[in-house]
């Protein structure tokens, strides 16, 4: 069997990346092949909406991509090498496909630590690992969520909002403050303690174990916390095995040139796992829905024949509690941060600059404008506005 577009990942680019085809070509076959057990769906959902948006349904959640596109998909079907020479792809049941041009959109796996997944331990990436941690909330008497990220905070602040008694542990002094000034990251920790949450600062986890319908975790300062219930957000790592075993370069992620394309003419790479020369920021992975969103409609369009490259530089957004930010470029406190409020600690503006007063990230809380404003400063090495 061959298809013209054969996308391996099932996620938001491999939708995306189907529409953008079907911008260029109406007809040509594509298959999605992915080691999800659902079609695609809107990834952000799982740690925000489903949990704070009560007239929002788990229906909502997949993208309908099938229907609107015609693609075929196989869910649960993992690719296990690639024939470049051949243009084929041959799964792990050893069915062999043949394909036109090949988009990688392997995404990211969650970091996991030595502890092993289970109903009780979730590495939270998944629309099943959303319905797991769902059954857990309903009957959890106390979850511990590990990680002060973007999924660890958002997942943190979900469960307290349904009225699950929640432990967040976090290796930061505060809840955020590897990306936040000390004043917001203390504002920002605080909403967690408000909110009936337990703080566990400046911690990591070493080891853990389950034992009679509880999870137990040793802390690196030689404490414990026990709960029946633990939920990792780590972060993740790009999923590269399969264009390493293909023999394409690797750094950080699959290197693709402005046209998402790697090395080889047909084989092009996008979303979570692409390491590409953005055209502001420069060459970088990025991780968040947006880039997913844009990235994967770009790649689509220009697999199907389309000739632009892609030069959209994509923001991060989140939500916790009654706060919410978004964010372009690098925000991180090993830069020197600039800030201007409105309101402190409720409404302004984080700006990241390095040794030479250049802006080279910014930070909008509570604030949702300004994004273009936002990438002009970091294009142009500016300093922040006065």
């Amino acid at each position: 069997m061959r298809y013209d577009y054969l996308i391996v990942g099932g996620g938001m680019v491999a939708d995306n990346a189907a529409r953008g085809i079907r911008e260029n070509d109406k007809n040509g076959t594509i298959g999605i092949f992915s080691a999800d057990s659902d079609e695609p769906y809107a990834r952000p959902a799982l740690s925000k909406k489903l949990w704070t948006d009560k007239d929002f349904g788990r229906d909502e959640v997949p993208l309908n991509t099938a229907s609107d596109t015609g693609a075929e998909i196989h869910t649960t079907t993992r690719v296990q090498s690639i024939d470049r020479e051949n243009r084929t792809v041959t799964t792990e049941s050893e069915d062999t496909f043949g394909y036109g041009e090949l988009l990688l959109a392997t995404g990211g796996a969650p970091v996991q630590l030595d502890v092993a997944a289970s109903p009780r331990v979730i590495y939270f990436r998944t629309f099943a690992d959303y319905r797991a941690l769902r059954e857990q909330a309903s009957t959890a008497g106390h979850i511990v969520v590990v990680g002060g990220g973007y999924i660890g905070t958002e997942i943190a602040s979900a469960l307290a909002l349904n009225g699950v008694k929640v432990t967040l542990v976090t290796s930061d002094p505060h809840v955020g403050s590897h990306m936040f000034p000390e004043s917001l990251a203390l504002s920002f920790d605080k909403g967690f303690t408000d909110h009936g949450v337990t703080v566990r600062r400046g911690v990591k986890v070493t080891s853990g174990a389950e034992a009679s319908a509880r999870v137990q975790l040793q802390l690196d300062d030689g404490s414990s916390v026990e709960a029946d219930a633990i939920v990792f957000g780590l972060g993740v790592r790009p999923n590269v095995g399969l264009a390493e075993s293909a023999g394409l370069k690797l750094d950080d992620g699959i290197v693709v040139d402005e046209f998402l394309r790697t090395e080889d003419p047909h084989v092009y790479a996008a979303g979570d796992v692409a390491n590409y020369p953005d055209a502001i920021l420069g060459r970088r992975r990025v991780e968040h829905v947006d880039n997913a969103t844009e990235m994967g409609k770009a790649v689509g369009r220009i697999m199907a024949g389309g000739t632009d490259p892609y030069t959209y530089t994509p923001y991060f957004y989140s939500d916790v509690f009654d706060d919410g930010y978004q964010a372009v470029g690098t925000v991180s406190t090993t830069l020197r941060t600039v800030e201007d409020w409105k309101d402190e600690p409720k409404e302004g503006v984080v700006y990241y600059v390095d040794d030479a007063d250049a802006v080279k990230g910014v930070l909008m809380w509570n604030v949702w404008e300004g994004l273009d404003e936002a990438k002009e400063l970091i294009a142009k090495a500016a300093p922040p506005p006065v």
